[in-house]
């Protein structure tokens, strides 16, 4: 079921990106290192529980980790409205028990049920995470995580969250925090 779905998924975002530009040359280049990236994260970190993933984009790595992650309910953020209606499309096709939130993360956050409590943050090269996460930490789990998928091992000081480990990908590094109580 596993890989009919991650089928799926790679049709569908090459399809939709031939249309409309949800992943770059590079990435649709290398796409499957790419997913196979996600899905070695998803082996790292074993997602349960509620998982934000910020900036989610044409769902690299969110969409593989979700699939490879039965016991997760991803949370996907995604401001731009071309690259929201195809992760809800997808998410649609491949039978995920994920939602999409098509705005901005500050909005996002204030919608959100007030008792709602993340296992785990993932993102991809958005921003600057050391202005972005702390606004999060309310929002972790005791012993929650935040897995950061960055070009070099380096981590920025992080308010409220302190660097774990560091683990070497296909196509980078994946930086792994733990929230400390905020």
């Amino acid at each position: 079921m596993t890989d009919e779905r991650l089928e799926i998924y790679k049709r569908q975002l090459l399809a939709w990106n031939a249309k409309i530009n949800l992943i770059g040359p590079e990435a649709e280049a290398n796409l499957e290192d790419h997913i196979a990236e996600a899905l070695e994260a998803a082996e790292i970190l074993k997602p349960a529980g509620e998982v934000l993933d910020f900036g989610s984009g044409g769902g690299l790595p969110a969409i593989p980790m979700a699939i490879a992650s039965p016991k997760a309910r991803f949370h996907l953020v995604e401001a731009d409205q071309k690259k929201w209606a195809f992760l809800k499309h997808v998410l649609r096709e491949c039978r995920l028990n994920s939602v999409v939130y098509g705005d901005r993360l500050d909005r996002v956050l204030t919608r959100l049920p007030s008792d709602l409590r993340f296992s785990l943050v993932t993102s991809r090269a958005v921003g600057n995470p050391e202005e972005w996460l702390p606004s999060l930490a309310s929002r972790m789990a005791a012993g929650g995580r935040a897995a950061l998928f960055r070009g070099t091992p380096d981590a920025p000081e992080i308010h409220h969250f302190r660097k774990q480990s560091v683990h070497a990908m296909r196509r980078g590094f994946l930086v792994v925090f733990h929230v400390e109580q905020a």
